[in-house]
């Protein structure tokens, strides 16, 4: 890549050869859960754990009605807890440490979304088998052509691109855009519900 402009050139073209349904099916997954009051739980290794940490805040916070509005995404990123993931990965194994939090904190009906690259790390795979298996929603993001994970994942939203760092990148715009849609679809769930509770006044 000689100059920033091919390089955007690059990205918008990866961009829009991501599948607009599958991100649509992403944001439906979300409000249920937000309807629902189910927690969503976000995983990734390295950029995809900070893209991981990063798409929870945004979807805990960025999505708020108001600041005192009671109603709100619930999501955590399993990537935060140093104690806690260190002690799991020292003593059972770092292909334990999102699996093992799960099972701590997950129930059936939450959403895991979990993030990779090559969709074949060992500690996302395990995680997502055991959600699975135990009546969560399961979304993988991935890139290249998807790994393990596209194939046990319920529902995909993958970046056809051979390449980790800019397929990170458009993980990132895609979560920025999901949560701007989000915060319009609360908002305006809010704004029903209001007039719902004057009408019967």
């Amino acid at each position: 890549m000689e100059n920033f402009r091919d390089y955007s050139t690059y990205l918008q073209r990866a961009v829009l050869a991501v599948d607009e349904n599958q991100i649509t099916h992403l944001v439906s997954i979300l409000y249920d859960a937000y309807l629902k009051d189910k927690t969503v739980f976000v995983i990734g290794n390295g950029g995809s754990a900070a893209n991981a940490s990063h798409f929870a805040q945004d979807l805990a916070k960025g999505t708020r009605v108001s600041i005192d509005f009671p109603k709100r995404i619930r999501a955590l990123s399993l990537t935060d807890n140093v104690a806690f993931m260190s002690a799991l990965g020292n003593d059972d194994g770092y292909d334990q440490v999102f699996e093992q939090q799960l099972q701590t904190y997950a129930n059936p009906g939450d959403v895991l979304i979990a993030i990779s690259g090559s969709g074949n790390s060992p500690n996302i795979l395990s995680a997502v088998k055991w959600a699975n298996e135990h009546q969560l929603a399961t979304v993988g993001v991935t890139g290249f052509d998807g790994g393990k994970l596209r194939k046990i994942n319920q529902a995909s939203v993958h970046v056809p691109l051979n390449d980790m760092c800019s397929a990170e990148s458009i993980h990132s715009i895609i979560f920025h855009y999901v949560v701007l849609v989000l915060m319009e679809k609360m908002k305006n769930e809010a704004l029903l519900s209001a007039e719902k509770i004057e009408n019967k006044n």
